[in-house]
């Protein structure tokens, strides 16, 4: 048996919502075509785009060391491809030795530096040319993405001979490779494989470098590469 609900006051009937349908949109029916949403993130370009076209890119197109990001802020010497940090002045109790004006290098034109160099800017620029005019041509497919630093600044005699004059490490004028860290992982070291390639490499730093020294100059210098820029007029190089 249904009951009956007792019939309710004026007062609280009059307070209900009166649902009404909504007045129709204008317009509707009709056939609208709206444009896609665009994003606020750019879409990446293709690899192919950014390194010339296709397998052969790098032949003909750009190099894919040339396709690295903008480098960050922390630039030093006036170049923003020289990666790294001014350093207070440098100086030492013995004579010859110290850098007025020294910075702390971890990258060069892209190339890491597995250990930081401390060194002037001169020869960080050197260091400069001659990855992009020496190492790079020499090296050709073999992409080097890493160079193995043996030795930057330290005081020290030539050679670490007593007696001897500072050495130009003492100085801020030298830095020594020992090794190259290729993109695929492999490394060449200048003790284990002195190699065609990295003979090249070496000889076109002579004019690049005042001293090139490497494997065979003076028997000091059996695994690793010595670069230092005195004596650019008179480039010595073994």
């Amino acid at each position: 048996m249904t009951t009956a609900l007792p019939p309710q006051p004026v007062e609280l009937a009059a307070a209900l919502p009166v649902l009404r349908p909504m007045p129709r949109p204008a317009g509707l029916g009709q056939t609208q075509t709206a444009s896609a949403p665009q994003s606020d993130v750019p879409a990446p370009r293709a690899r192919e785009e950014r390194q010339g076209g296709g397998l052969f890119g790098g032949l003909f197109g750009r190099r894919k060391s040339e396709e690295r990001p903008e480098p960050a802020d922390g630039f030093v010497c006036g170049d923003r491809d020289i990666q790294g940090e001014e350093l207070a002045p440098i100086s030492s109790r013995v004579k010859g030795c110290g850098i007025e004006e020294p910075v702390r290098v971890t990258s060069v034109d892209g190339i890491r530096l597995t250990t930081p160099a401390t060194i002037n800017c001169q020869t960080a620029r050197a260091l400069k040319t001659w990855v992009n005019d020496a190492m790079r041509p020499a090296f050709g497919r073999n992409e080097v993405v890493e160079l193995r630093i043996a030795a930057s600044y330290i005081c020290r005699p030539r050679n670490n001979l007593r007696g001897a004059k500072v050495s130009e490490h003492g100085r801020g004028n030298a830095v020594d490779i020992s090794g190259f860290i290729m993109e695929d992982g492999r490394e060449w070291s200048i003790a284990g494989d002195y190699n065609r390639t990295i003979r090249r490499a070496h000889k076109a730093a002579c004019g690049i470098f005042g001293t090139t020294l490497g494997p065979g100059s003076d028997g000091y210098h059996e695994d690793h590469l010595h670069f230092d820029v005195a004596n650019l007029d008179r480039p010595y190089c073994r």
